[in-house]
């Protein structure tokens, strides 16, 4: 039943979390998957993490989507908001740099230290801890303090044009000022100083 429940509901290069499927006893799932396991139809990743096989359409063996693991791992555990993307990643995406990221960096509540990397698959995860705990009504706003305390070391644009993308993200997550004021006094100065020069700090007040 387990695996008809996991044929309905996953993708292919889709992480299976032990911990997000339904059940009561935990022990009794982990039989299951063990004996899934054990013939073939799921195959084990990590402690508690399984993928269903498939063949790409190149013929090779499918792998699992990390930007899905990282998700359900870091971002949205247990199904609610528990982290945001930060660091070299978040600035290409909103086009402050043209540099790839080597790595993956998320801030998350997951994070059981100050800072941890981790190789996932191949790829590297860098996991920070959050200045507060993230929820749905604060992510966009820690978040946009991160940036705001990295855009120095990773914007390869300066001025008005370092301004429109700053008010792209802002557009783009609708941010509260009213938050970003609350959890202002956690971050270094330099924070304040790229909101001021930013033409921002008129929405704190």
């Amino acid at each position: 039943m387990i695996f008809e429940y996991i044929l309905a509901n996953y993708e292919k290069g889709e992480p299976i979390f032990l911990s997000e499927l339904p059940g009561e006893s935990k022990d009794y799932l982990r039989q299951e998957m063990k004996k899934l396991t054990d013939e073939g139809k799921l195959e084990r990743l990590y402690n508690g993490v399984y993928l269903l096989p498939y063949t790409t359409i190149l013929g090779t063996k499918g792998k699992m989507s990390i930007r899905k693991y990282i998700e359900k791992r870091y971002l949205s555990a247990g199904g609610k908001t528990t982290g945001y993307v930060t660091g070299l990643q978040l600035a290409n995406a909103f086009g402050f740099t043209t540099q790839n990221p080597s790595c993956y960096e998320v801030c998350s509540n997951e994070a059981t230290t100050k800072q941890r990397k981790q190789t996932v698959d191949g790829s590297e995860i860098v996991v920070y801890q959050p200045v507060a705990e993230i929820t749905e009504a604060n992510k966009d706003a820690l978040q946009f303090l991160d940036l705001m305390s990295t855009i120095d070391k990773y914007s390869e644009v300066s001025g008005q044009e370092r301004k429109r993308k700053i008010k792209r993200f802002i557009a783009a997550t609708n941010l509260d000022f009213k938050t970003v004021k609350a959890y202002l006094p956690l971050y270094p100065d330099r924070v304040y100083r790229n909101i001021y020069e930013g033409g921002f700090m008129g929405e704190l007040v």
